[in-house]
């Protein structure tokens, strides 16, 4: 029988955080969770196609918008489950024991959300992240995405949109995601550079925007210069 789970990730100069990404994949592998791994790069001009080649893992190159390159990754991909993961997270230790209970449910899961960072700030967002996706069902692509891919199918897949992708997705899924008895860490760079609360506060105002109808292109400005 062949493993059931195809990992798709983006990339785009994601050398200094891919390889602990895919080390932490290595579990899956042992238990014969893992088929395949996608790397999909959005034209990367540093080391992240040859660590993802070295490491095994299958690479696509698409033009740099995170949701065509996960529809595109998700396309080339041929296990019956998907699972879709950012380039700066890495599972933890006995993710194939809560992985491998959760596939006979045969929906949507995601990951409890850690920053790789210690403080009060970290715990605050990563508990908003945890307990938002646990109220409404809304996880974020940095908490991970595991899902049938009859699931994926039916729900039409991922959107060609350079931001907001997970989120289009998520809301066309016939039932809300449910969390998995595990968790993955994210990096925390981005916040430790541009501050825990002006980044928060950015990313909730870009996410209404988009609730109110923005639009994914726009919202992507105004991410890349903030």
């Amino acid at each position: 029988m062949r493993a059931p789970i195809s990992v798709v990730i983006p990339t785009l100069n994601a050398e200094d955080a891919l390889a602990g990404c895919l080390a932490t994949l290595f579990e899956g592998v042992q238990a014969s969770l893992i088929r395949e791994v996608i790397v999909v790069d959005g034209g990367s001009d540093d080391g992240t196609v040859p660590l993802a080649t070295e490491a095994g893992a299958e690479v696509l190159t698409a033009p740099p918008s995170r949701g065509g390159q996960l529809r595109a990754g998700c396309a080339k991909a041929r296990g019956d489950w998907l699972l879709v993961l950012h380039a700066d997270t890495s599972l933890t230790p006995g993710w194939t024991d809560a992985v491998t209970a959760h596939l006979a449910t045969r929906r949507a899961g995601y990951f409890r959300l850690r920053f790789d960072a210690p403080g009060l700030m970290a715990h605050i967002v990563a508990g908003w992240a945890n307990l938002r996706a646990a109220l409404f069902g809304m996880p974020f692509g940095d908490q991970g995405l595991l899902l049938p891919r009859t699931v994926y199918d039916a729900a039409g897949g991922y959107s060609d949109i350079p931001l907001m992708e997970d989120v289009a997705l998520v809301r066309m899924l016939d039932r809300k995601p449910v969390a998995l008895g595990s968790v993955l860490t994210t990096s925390a760079e981005k916040y430790r550079q541009q501050g825990w609360l002006r980044r928060g506060t950015r990313n909730l105002s870009l996410q209404l925007r988009y609730f109110l109808g923005a639009s994914p292109d726009k919202l992507a400005q105004v991410y890349r210069k903030s």
